[in-house]
């Protein structure tokens, strides 16, 4: 399937799947709760009870238990790549948005980052009115999930393959160990549901949020969810949005800027006004809350699942990131904040 990216992404990624994904969001986005996630528990229960009941008959009708077992996740296999795992295999963003894929200069990147930086600033003020303070957002987490359509319906005023209706984003009930496994949030390919960590800060959950809509509307690629995540954020009329997703581009960005030249993150950081560093600092504080012994085997897990679906560089694919947002940058331009308050 890797040697067709054009096909797949003509009749599979903007065809099929945009009708299985329509379908899905139709029938499962009303309900209130996480029907994948409910679906989910009740497969960890089937594995439980048929691994009891192995042990049990002390591995009798071994070859029948194995062929079930085969069968089972064949089908599950089959399943996945039909109802979502095939968007692995399309086009990359540089082709759909016409964009140069070569490696960026430190000029640029640090260019990319100071304007990232100007924009969060600029956000910032227009929310809190004095840069020592963080911003806090003042609606529900309830509200932040509702109000994530807001940036895909004015990204489809620009790019009409966004445009985002039947919305399915939810709270995942599996908050707590999705946060214990380092993860924010995840698709559910067979309900079509996004969901979210509902324990993350509020000020990570409009990005957050935007990227999982991102693999909804069939952006596998974690680096490029995180940039179709970072233009819908940015878009959308709510500045809390806004902030959120510079905020988190540019933790990429500088990220990218440390790994080339120390001295020059150094100079970048010292820019930064305090109120920034403290929401910076509020999510890693998160986050370091929840560190355990068993995040490291989880994350190894997510990082071969990565690898083994076209994405060969694993976790570290995220950092691509910052490559789309150079090119995009460049040849585009970022966009600038709104002048208006949230919604």
């Amino acid at each position: 399937m890797g040697y067709f990216p054009t096909i797949i992404e003509r009749y599979y990624s903007n065809g099929i799947y945009q009708v299985i994904s329509k379908v899905f969001r139709g029938i499962f986005g009303w309900i209130p709760f996480s029907i994948g996630d409910v679906y989910y528990f009740l497969i960890g229960i089937f594995i439980v009870i048929s691994g009891y009941r192995f042990l049990k008959n002390k591995g009798k009708n071994r070859k029948q238990q194995l062929f079930k077992l085969g069968a089972f996740l064949s089908v599950f296999y089959f399943l996945f790549h039909l109802l979502w795992g095939m968007n692995y295999y399309r086009n990359s963003l540089f082709q759909t948005f016409n964009l140069s894929q070569q490696e960026y200069t430190l000029k640029e990147l640090t260019n990319l980052t100071e304007q990232l930086l100007s924009e969060l600033k600029h956000t910032q003020l227009q929310l809190v009115k004095n840069d020592t303070v963080k911003v806090t957002i003042l609606y529900s987490k309830n509200k932040i999930l509702a109000n994530t359509q807001l940036g895909y319906i004015a990204l489809a005023k620009k790019y009409p393959r966004y445009q985002y209706r039947s919305k399915s984003l939810k709270k995942s009930l599996f908050s707590t160990p999705l946060t214990y496994m380092g993860f924010s949030g995840y698709l559910n390919p067979f309900s079509g549901e996004a969901q979210v960590d509902y324990l993350v800060p509020k000020i990570s959950l409009p990005m957050i949020g935007s990227h999982e809509v991102a693999h909804q509307l069939g952006i596998a690629s974690e680096s490029e969810a995180n940039f179709i995540g970072f233009l819908a954020a940015t878009n959308s009329d709510d500045l809390y949005f806004n902030y959120s997703g510079y905020l988190s581009a540019l933790r990429y960005s500088l990220a990218a800027v440390r790994f080339k030249d120390s001295m020059a993150s150094k100079a970048i950081v010292q820019k930064i006004p305090t109120g920034i560093l403290k929401n910076i600092q509020e999510t890693e504080d998160f986050w370091q809350s929840y560190q355990n012994k068993a995040a490291p085997f989880f994350k190894l897990f997510y990082d071969n699942y990565l690898k083994a679906n076209q994405q060969k560089d694993g976790l570290q694919s995220y950092s691509k990131m910052v490559n789309l947002l150079v090119a995009y940058n460049q040849q585009i331009g970022i966009h600038k904040a709104p002048k208006t308050g949230p919604k």
